[in-house]
């Protein structure tokens, strides 16, 4: 750690120091999360498109599903988290798409995400 010249360590390097540590400590997990209002908003002004071929696509999609998870309220998150894991598997598979099952699961969680987001 950078000393001052009389040997003492400068605050603002312990502060700085301190709050990278509480950071990597706490990672996103203490983040708080949306609350249902709030997450319906953000749900409906998100303009994510992907791009790529279907294979990438599919992954685009889940990674931000998976991202989506993280920030919004259990009662949307858990239904999206559940769509990015459809997603995972037909990103994984060898066409890259969603099969007609994985679509009907799909459709599942986007009607349990409108109970909430009306």
């Amino acid at each position: 750690m950078p000393k001052s010249p009389t040997g003492v360590v400068r605050p603002a390097v312990l502060l700085s120091a301190g709050l990278a540590a509480v950071l990597l400590l706490g990672g996103c997990a203490g983040a708080p999360k949306m609350d249902v209002k709030a997450s319906c908003d953000f749900l409906n002004g998100d303009a994510f498109k992907p791009d790529g071929n279907q294979q990438q696509q599919s992954k685009q999609l889940a990674e931000h599903y998976h991202e989506l998870g993280d920030k919004l309220a259990p009662e949307i998150a858990d239904p999206i988290k559940e769509m990015a894991a459809i997603m995972d598997k037909a990103a994984a598979s060898s066409l890259g798409a969603a099969t007609q099952e994985q679509q009907e699961k799909l459709k599942v969680q986007f009607n349990k995400i409108g109970e909430y987001c009306k």
